[in-house]
């Protein structure tokens, strides 16, 4: 009985593993600084982001969701990517105030593309949520098409943070993603 017992916990302690090794989010403060804009992220409306990349303890901050999608496309910034958060913002108290805790995982939100909304450097923006109904809601208000992580279209980021001084320029590998 004893192994059988061992085998149970150790199943346990694996199946909690992946979730152990994601780092959690980090509070957004006054010393975040875009990685594309080179300002406090504070100073901005809207949602922002923070990128964790394995065996770094500061994340890569973006004063908006959508230089955050876009970091992930753009072959020349590192991929060894630990987690992804955007700011929920079916949580924000206001599009003024999006909040510094409510964040949630990129790869599990939804992404309403090509609404009225406008980052906080004043371009386009991919409003994240953590939930689709949420979304759903915000893209019947703001037009727009609700769009998971893996299926939001890269020609979308990209070109947005083409027409933005906010974000990196965009390169011919880019859309190889």
């Amino acid at each position: 009985m004893r192994p059988l017992a061992f085998a149970f916990v150790a199943l346990a302690l694996a199946a909690c593993e992946p979730d152990a090794e994601k780092p959690a989010p980090h509070t957004l403060t006054d010393a975040a600084i875009g990685r594309y804009c080179g300002m406090m992220l504070t100073e901005h409306e809207g949602p922002k982001g923070q990128i964790l990349l394995k065996g770094v303890d500061e994340p890569v901050w973006f004063s908006s969701a959508r230089d955050t999608l876009a970091f992930t496309l753009l072959p020349e910034e590192p991929k060894d990517i630990a987690a992804i958060y955007v700011t929920d913002m079916g949580a924000a108290s206001s599009w003024a105030e999006p909040g510094v805790d409510n964040w949630t995982d990129a790869k599990t939100a939804s992404f309403v593309i090509g609404s009225d909304a406008q980052s906080g450097m004043g371009g386009a923006e991919a409003v994240p949520f953590a939930d689709k109904a949420a979304a759903q809601a915000f893209a019947r208000d703001h037009g727009g098409e609700v769009y998971a992580f893996d299926a939001v279209p890269p020609d979308a980021i990209i070109a947005a943070a083409d027409a933005d001084t906010d974000a990196a320029p965009e390169t011919e590998a880019a859309h190889d993603h």
